[in-house]
């Protein structure tokens, strides 16, 4: 039964409790709007299990150089970001300082490495070569055995669960109303968004709504099918307890495939992650994926054989069919989308708290998110008469 006592109407309703919703809840809040956030699933979402990496220079891809833009753009507003969520929640928003390394395990990865290297030289990005030794050095619990390395200095990290937790702590004091449960349907009258319904049938009315649920946007009905689809992801967290870990984020190529060892201040945490797989809400951890990262990350690191297995998880990446995220104007009045970040959701928080909260606060959508809409999925098509189901998915979703 719904709770009497929650809230039914507010000037914005955001679903999802993740770092898109609860950046976006306090942004909106703040401004002083009346804000209801509608939680979902936050343990099984990508914002929880993530390793935090901040990498929009090592993870640039050859067919990503629009997404570029978005990422370095986000990662510009970075500190900033951070220092005002920590002011505005009291606690810690876990953003270290860089820089980040790139290894190759053997000969075929060197070559990969190499590729890599030559990309972000053509596209005047800021990386340096470096010999087996000299990866070495700047970080000494690499193996003996790896060829060489790459250095790039304004890649990062941030931890994001202490992210996460101060957001929703800032959030809460500014006014946002946290709300548990899942959001079943967007309802709307005419042209327009009017609220909210859950699963369990509460109604939560408001003129702005704002899709942020990750994986799960995809299952909104009452809206244009969004092409939103889960990449599960198997990922460890390592206690090192009194050895060593180390120092800076290791990105590692590893006989064909690639991992990555994100440390914590806290000395007590090494992330290594993570599978990337193409099999829908699968929360099974399995054998299988726990080997492969841990042989990958004992091929990088060695003495990570050594560290305590702390935690296992699955989480789930909001995938897109571009793999690049939806931000902007829904179809219907109101309708604001910020889903889709794929892998880069840690990263493109402060952007698209950014986007989310110009749109919403002064009806306009900033130039840096002008590719991102959902119109680019749907050339020559009017969204508007997709509004049902949530079906007709580009790029296969069932």
């Amino acid at each position: 039964m719904p709770d009497p006592s929650s809230p039914t109407t507010a000037d914005v309703v955001v679903i999802g409790g993740g770092l898109m919703g609860r950046s976006s809840a306090w942004r909106l809040a703040a401004a002083g709007l009346e804000v209801v956030l509608v939680a979902g699933e936050p343990a099984a979402a990508a914002s929880n299990v993530a390793a935090g990496m901040l990498a929009p220079v090592t993870e640039t891809t050859f067919t990503e150089e629009l997404l570029l833009g978005l990422n370095l753009a986000s990662m510009e507003r970075y500190p900033a970001f951070a220092a005002e969520v920590s002011e505005a929640s009291g606690l810690p928003s876990g953003l270290r300082s860089g820089p980040t390394i790139s290894v190759a395990s053997n000969a075929d990865d060197a070559a990969r490495l190499g590729q890599l290297a030559d990309y972000l030289s053509r596209l005047g990005l800021e990386s340096t070569r470096l010999t087996s030794r000299e990866a070495r050095q700047w970080e000494p619990l690499l193996a003996p055995t790896i060829r060489g390395g790459l250095l790039v200095p304004g890649d990062t990290s941030c931890d994001n669960r202490q992210l996460l937790a101060a957001l929703e702590v800032a959030g809460n004091r500014a006014g946002v109303r946290s709300v548990p449960g899942f959001v079943h349907h967007v309802a709307s009258v005419g042209d327009r968004v009017s609220g909210v319904v859950l699963a369990d049938g509460l109604t939560v009315g408001a003129p702005v709504v704002v899709v942020a649920n990750g994986a799960w946007a995809g299952q909104l009905t009452g809206i244009p099918a969004l092409p939103v689809r889960p990449v599960k992801g198997q990922i460890l967290r390592l206690d090192p307890g009194r050895m060593p870990q180390p120092g800076i984020v290791v990105r590692a190529f590893t006989r064909g495939t690639e991992i990555y060892l994100v440390p914590r201040d806290s000395g007590h945490e090494l992330v290594v992650g993570a599978t990337v797989e193409e099999l829908g809400f699968d929360r099974r951890m399995t054998a299988g994926g726990v080997y492969e990262l841990l042989r990958d990350a004992r091929l990088t690191i060695p003495m990570s054989a050594e560290y305590v297995l702390a935690e296992t998880s699955v989480g789930f990446r909001p995938g897109t069919p571009d793999n690049a995220p939806i931000l902007g104007r829904g179809a219907l009045d109101g309708l604001v989308l910020a889903a889709g970040h794929h892998r880069n959701g840690v990263l493109l928080t402060p952007v698209t708290a950014d986007v989310v909260a110009e749109l919403v606060l002064h009806d306009r959508l900033l130039e840096v998110a002008e590719p991102f809409g959902l119109e680019r999925f749907y050339p020559g098509r009017s969204d508007r008469s997709a509004v049902g189901t949530g079906s007709e998915i580009p790029g296969g979703r069932t």
